[in-house]
């Protein structure tokens, strides 16, 4: 009962991260001003989150992890302003995909800074999803509803993803804190550091514009983390790596229903190669374990082709 709930959780969670383009898109609002809007937003709710929750204690962290999670905060925030100013110039799905070479940004941290070893497989799935973005960046030229400037939004992407490996570097040193705590005092540092810099035209904001801005704080910040959280600890680890492979297909497929941008040949193949490479290095794939998958499964279809023609 609590893998089924967890894996309900953690696929709403994804839902929700799916949509953030669209709602992003449909504030009508500059990268500056919509990461500021969530984070401020976003802390609303997460502060209630950690009333409910008994999170907000003396005792909840000591300063050093404090500084740290401000470090983590900034980065965190970077890694937003630059995806979502990714959206207009490469499209929603295309700016979702690339994000997610994240993993091969945090093995190339990892080893620069920690002195980890990269394995022959790992160096093989990093150039397969290094293969897949030449394939987005060629497949961007002759492609319909991309912005004039498609190679600027493939960098933000790519500088988004490597953004987010640094909030992974840091969330490394404070496990021990509560994640909602942590958000909570991210967000918050984020609605700070970019209110001088936002240009915010409240006096012309419509209804409509604030309920989309409070739903991309509250819903797409606060009640997408809290559904993530819970489903992390109600999950095992490859089920909460596969389930997050939803949020860029569920992406691309809001980005074509929405506003009709449908992938090329090249930018399709490209995509599935990085998500491939990307859930590879998630599963820890080897050459050996693709062997035994692929046994297995042609040893499932023999015993079902058996099976059929003893009925027969």
């Amino acid at each position: 009962m609590t893998s089924a709930r967890g894996t309900i959780e953690m696929t709403l969670a994804m839902a929700i991260a799916g949509t953030t383009g669209w709602m992003v898109i449909l504030s009508g609002q500059d990268a500056i001003a919509a990461v500021f809007w969530r984070c401020l937003f976003g802390a609303a709710a997460m502060l209630i989150v950690c009333v409910v929750g008994g999170q907000l204690r003396r005792d909840a962290m000591t300063l050093p992890q404090f500084f740290l999670a401000l470090a983590g905060g900034v980065a965190l925030v970077m890694n937003w302003v630059l995806l979502f100013a990714a959206y207009s110039d490469a499209s929603i799905g295309i700016a979702t995909v690339t994000y997610h070479t994240q993993p091969f940004m945090l093995t190339a941290l990892s080893a620069l800074l920690f002195a980890e070893k990269i394995t022959l497989t790992k160096a093989g799935w990093l150039l397969l999803a290094f293969v897949g973005l030449l394939m987005i960046v060629a497949g961007g030229e002759n492609s319909q509803g991309v912005g004039d400037h498609y190679l600027r939004g493939i960098l933000l992407a790519l500088g988004a993803a490597f953004c987010y490996a640094g909030v992974a570097i840091t969330a490394r040193y404070l496990k021990q804190v509560a994640p909602q705590l942590l958000v909570l005092i991210q967000l918050t540092l984020g609605a700070l550091l970019l209110l001088p810099l936002a240009r915010l035209n409240v006096s012309e904001y419509q209804m409509n514009t604030w309920l989309v801005l409070i739903a991309l704080g509250a819903v797409h910040t606060g009640l997408m983390s809290t559904l993530l959280y819970s489903a992390i600890g109600k999950l095992p680890g490859n089920l909460v790596a596969a389930l997050s492979f939803l949020y860029p297909v569920i992406a691309v497929v809001v980005d074509w229903a929405v506003f009709g941008h449908r992938l090329g040949l090249w930018q399709f193949f490209g995509g599935l190669a990085i998500l491939l490479a990307a859930a590879a290095s998630h599963f820890n794939w080897t050459p050996e374990k693709i062997s035994l998958m692929a046994n297995a499964a042609k040893t499932k279809r023999q015993r079902g082709q058996s099976q059929k023609n003893r009925q027969h």
